[in-house]
C-alpha cells in the first residue's frame, strides 16, 4: 500500500517568520486520521525566515531529527551544545528525560528543513545532541542511512529508536531500491523533484505513506532528492 499525501493537502500554519506544513497532526492542526505512521509521529516541512527561529522550549521522550534542505539552522540547548547545520546535513536530538533547546535561522536567507519526530524505544535517559555533514554526492543513486537506531548503520547519527532516516539523490531516470519489512512503516518525501514510487507519482514536497510492502522502488522523473523514514 502506497498512499499519496499531496503537499497542497498537508496541514498549514503561517506565522509570518515560520511557514509550516504538517504531514501529521501538529499544534493547532488536527486530523484524527493523521496522528502518526507507526512510530513516526511528526514530519514538518518548515520555511524559517531570515534572522528568526524557535526560542528556547522543552521536549522529552522523543527523537528529533532535522534535515536541512536549504540555508542553515543554528542549535542551542540546555546541555551546553551549540552548532550550525547546513543544507543537506542532519542533526539529531534525543530528548530523553527532558531538555530545552532553541533553533534559529541566523542567515540572511530563508532556511527550509524537514523536522522529523520518532517515538523512542524506551522512555527517559540522559538527553543528547549531535550533527553530521552528509555530502549529497555520497548518496547519489542509492539510499544512505542518515540517522538510525538499527544495527549496522555505523555511519549514521545514532537515535534511540528502532528506525532509520535515509536520504538519496537521484538524477532524472535513475532508480533506487529499498528492501522493507512488510510489517514496518515507511514514509517518503521528495525534498525536490518528481518521483515515481512503486507506480505512484510524487511532486516536490509530496509525501507517500507506505506499508505492507517488501520493496520500495523509487525512480526520479527529474533530478530529485529523497528523504525516507523506516519505522516500526
Amino acid at each position: 500500500m502506497i498512499e499519496l499525501r499531496p503537499f497542497e493537502k498537508l496541514g498549514h500554519a503561517n506565522h509570518g517568520w515560520l511557514n509550516a506544513r504538517h504531514h501529521f497532526s501538529f499544534a493547532n492542526w488536527y486530523d484524527p486520521s493523521r496522528m502518526s505512521w507507526g512510530d513516526l509521529r511528526v514530519w514538518n516541512d518548515d520555511e524559517i525566515g531570515p534572522q528568526s527561529g524557535f526560542p528556547p522550549h522543552p521536549h522529552s521522550d522523543m527523537e528529533i531529527i532535522t534535515y536541512v534542505r536549504t540555508g542553515a539552522i543554528t542549535h542551542q540547548d540546555s546541555m551546553g551544545n551549540q552548532g550550525r547545520t547546513g543544507a543537506g546535513d542532519v542533526q539529531v536530538m534525543s530528548a530523553g528525560s527532558g531538555v530545552r533547546h532553541a533553533e534559529y535561522n541566523v542567515e540572511n536567507e530563508t532556511t527550509t528543513l524537514f523536522q522529523i519526530w520518532i517515538e523512542p524505544k524506551t522512555r527517559g535517559g540522559a538527553p543528547s545532541w549531535g550533527a553530521k555533514p552528509f555530502p549529497r554526492h555520497d548518496r547519489s543513486g542509492k539510499f544512505v542511512a542518515l540517522a538510525s537506531g538499527m544495527a549496522g548503520d555505523t555511519d549514521a547519527l545514532p537515535i534511540r529508536a528502532e528506525a532509520r532516516v535515509l536520504g538519496a539523490t537521484l538524477k532524472a531516470g535513475e532508480t533506487a531500491t529499498y528492501t522493507l519489512d512488510p510489517s514496518r512503516h515507511a514514509y517518503l518525501v521528495s525534498s525536490h523533484g518528481d518521483l515515481d514510487v512503486g507506480g505512484v507519482k510524487l511532486k516536490s514536497r509530496d509525501g507517500a505513506a507506505i506499508a505492507g510492502e517488501r520493496e520500495i522502488v523509487v525512480t526520479a522523473l527529474s533530478d530529485a532528492e529523497v528523504v525516507m523514514v523506516d519505522a516500526p
